[in-house]
């Protein structure tokens, strides 16, 4: 799992947080960084179980290439590894870091249960998404740059400021995967474009024209919903005409860059250079506007 390619944005953030308020604690911050994406493949090799989902990363999954049973004790192993790396931290910050940590964790399973809880809901509003992607997605990020911060023994605004400007990063991040979904190129994406329409996902996008549907439209997205890609081969078209009517699109990238501007606002106030920033912000802007 930890061995196919993969972003490894979490792990790279906790050492960004240090190095924003203290260059010279880069290393000291490397157990921390190895417990945050420990805990983040843990839980992507358990939420491969819940969604039965048969590859991850272009591979396999754990659960899909051994068993049920073997992927949620690796799981179990990734995250008593993950607590392993965190001990190897510096005795006067670990009493700061392991409440985060926890906080965190809990916050994330939290995330996932409201995410699983949406399949069956008819209705989910914006709100609601927001608040679910922030908790199975965004807040880790907020961590894993706070963590590196309290390592570096940065002040507790700087470190509040940093944590939500990974929140807010993190929110931005979640909704430009939605819209890629749909309008990304198939050939630099990676994955199915569409695969959200055709499994019935809740994304920004649905639910912000389920929100706005009216009319007869409404009758024909309440049908494209209970049709699969075998009795409507048009599903995703239709789909995406609903969107075009309704300028989805449009609403979900000014939502995306409403949560970047709230981001770059946090960073703006941390109280180092300008110069020590400008790695965070050339990082974000690569995260929100990807086309992959």
């Amino acid at each position: 799992m930890l061995s196919l390619s993969g972003k490894r944005i979490r792990p790279l953030l906790v050492l960004m947080g240090a190095e924003l308020f203290d260059s010279e604690k880069i290393e000291t911050a490397l157990p921390a960084s190895l417990a945050i994406e420990l805990f983040h493949n843990f839980s992507l090799i358990h939420d491969d179980i819940m969604d039965k989902a048969p590859l991850r990363r272009g591979k396999p999954t754990v659960h899909e290439k051994w068993s049920d049973s073997v992927g949620i004790l690796s799981g179990d192993a990734l995250i008593i590894k993950a607590y392993e790396q965190l001990s190897l931290c510096p005795a006067n910050v670990l009493g700061t870091l392991l409440p985060l940590f926890n906080r965190t964790a809990l916050e994330v399973c939290e995330g996932q249960q409201y995410d699983m809880d949406f399949e069956n809901m008819a209705v989910v509003s914006v709100d609601s998404y927001i608040a679910m992607i922030r908790l199975k997605t965004s807040v880790l990020l907020g961590c894993a740059l706070q963590m590196g911060a309290i390592v570096a023994e940065a002040g507790f605004k700087d470190q509040q400021l940093v944590y939500e400007f990974g929140v807010n990063i993190g929110v931005a991040f979640q909704l430009q995967d939605d819209i890629l979904d749909v309008y990304g190129d198939p050939d630099l994406f990676g994955k199915q474009i569409g695969g959200d329409i055709l499994s019935n996902k809740k994304t920004i996008l649905y639910t912000k024209l389920k929100e706005l549907v009216q009319g007869h439209d409404s009758v024909i997205l309440d049908k494209l919903l209970q049709d699969s890609i075998h009795t409507e081969p048009g599903k995703v078209e239709m789909m995406k005409d609903l969107y075009a009517q309704y300028n989805i699109k449009e609403k979900a990238i000014a939502l995306k860059d409403k949560y970047i501007r709230a981001a770059y606002n946090k960073l703006n106030a941390i109280d180092v250079s300008v110069e020590k920033k400008q790695a965070l912000f050339s990082l974000s802007d690569a995260l929100t506007n990807r086309i992959r």
